[in-house]
């Protein structure tokens, strides 16, 4: 599949899809069917699966054209990182609580998804980072997020010692729970609720946001898509490498973290205005006053 673009380039027509429900939300799987067999119904090939079986679904997303995702943003993310490096479009329907990345209900996607085949959308490109991670001189693993990548510290309620470069300079050593390093995309997650700014999704930077900082620097920084960042992990008990919030390794002291910008970007479907964010934002966290304005 060529790459899709909401500018100038032809949007790609749609033949085979995925569509993927979430295994503890049992509403997702019937309209998940229903959505299967509308497809069907329309000349396009369908498959379903669980968003959390990873093992089956990676495999068939190269030849995938579409990814229609049932759940919240957390399958959103799933879906993302599978997706990374296939440049497959991604379309949510939110079953859950915020729904961020999402652009359809389960109430209204039977309005919504004929504009998506009749090409009536475009499509947003959100970066993505990589991280590695390292002991000494051996690479313990890879991964890539969409939303953030997070070093804490573990079980116990005892600050680590971060110590922090950007493209090989020494920035600082943060002694604190911990440090997240966070896309525009994850400005709105668990980087809002610790006090970070909010990003605007279109924006190629990284957020670095200390986790209650103790007597060290207490401010968020935004750093150029270009920059590297090397962490280098000091505890005399146990941390913890999150990614997206939902995957996690244990570090040990000594281990370091490089992250950057991955070379990958996250391609979702979207129906409204380009400005939509804004208002989208308002609706999440100020519904009251919204419904209000309107």
């Amino acid at each position: 599949m060529t790459k899709p673009s909401g500018q100038s380039a032809p949007l790609p027509a749609f033949e085979r899809v995925a569509v993927l429900y979430h295994p503890k939300i049992l509403a997702t799987h019937s309209i998940a069917q229903e959505i299967g067999e509308w497809l069907a119904g329309r000349g396009l090939k369908p498959w379903l699966a669980l968003t959390w079986d990873e093992d089956s679904v990676r495999p068939r997303i190269p030849e995938t054209d579409l990814i229609i995702v049932l759940g919240g943003d957390g399958s959103m993310l799933r879906a993302a990182r599978m997706a990374a490096g296939h440049n497959v479009p991604i379309l949510g329907v939110n079953m859950g609580r915020l729904g961020f990345l999402s652009e359809m209900g389960p109430d209204n996607w039977q309005e919504r998804l004929p504009r998506v085949l009749e090409g009536k959308y475009w499509i947003e490109e959100r970066m993505m980072l990589q991280a590695k991670t390292w002991r000494d001189s051996t690479l313990l693993g890879e991964h890539v997020a969409l939303n953030d990548v997070v070093i804490s510290r573990g079980s116990l309620a005892r600050v680590i010692r971060l110590k922090t470069s950007i493209d090989g300079d020494r920035l600082t050593t943060y002694v604190a729970d911990g440090l997240i390093i966070s896309t525009p995309t994850g400005s709105t997650a668990y980087a809002l609720a610790v006090g970070g700014p909010i990003l605007p999704p279109e924006l190629r930077n990284i957020l670095l946001i200390p986790i209650a900082p103790h007597l060290t620097l207490d401010r968020a920084i935004v750093l150029s898509e270009g920059a590297t960042l090397r962490v280098q992990v000091g505890t005399d008990h146990q941390a913890i490498l999150t990614v997206d919030g939902q995957f996690e390794f244990e570090l040990q002291d000594g281990d370091h973290v490089d992250v950057q910008a991955s070379e990958h970007v996250s391609y979702f479907i979207r129906l409204g205005k380009r400005t939509y964010f804004y208002h989208t934002l308002l609706a999440r966290l100020e519904p009251k006053q919204v419904d209000n304005e309107e």
